[in-house]
């Protein structure tokens, strides 16, 4: 039996010509992780996004990847650790519009995984 598809919640923040996007979905382990991000990535669209960070808890322990964004991955997995979710992925999406954000993009990262924890099915 394979997974659900990954909870997908497109174009939710848009901030001087950037745009978001937030993903996630249950996981076992680093392979399962590996395939989730490639179920992601053959969106055409997701593979040409600027970045794709995100962060994962495995049995309690956090991996994440910023993917360019720095400091991204780290976000997520603090907002999935206060959240006491487990075996779970959350990838947050940007596209870059041309513009720097500064300090923003930290808020919109967060605004993402709210977003996704608030509607992502159960």
């Amino acid at each position: 039996m394979s997974a659900p598809p990954l909870a997908v919640f497109d174009r939710i923040i848009s901030d001087r010509g950037s745009v978001y996007a937030v993903s996630g979905g249950a996981v076992a382990d680093r392979a399962g992780i590996d395939a989730r991000l490639a179920e992601l990535k053959s969106v055409r669209r997701f593979a040409k996004a600027t970045h794709n960070s995100w962060a994962a808890r495995l049995g309690g322990e956090g991996l994440k990847a910023d993917d360019g964004e720095s400091g991204a991955g780290a976000i997520i997995l603090r907002m999935l650790e206060s959240e006491g979710l487990d075996d779970h992925l959350v990838v947050v999406t940007r596209w870059y519009g041309g513009k720097h954000l500064g300090g923003d993009r930290f808020r919109h990262v967060i605004g993402a995984v709210r977003h996704y924890l608030a509607h992502r099915p159960t």
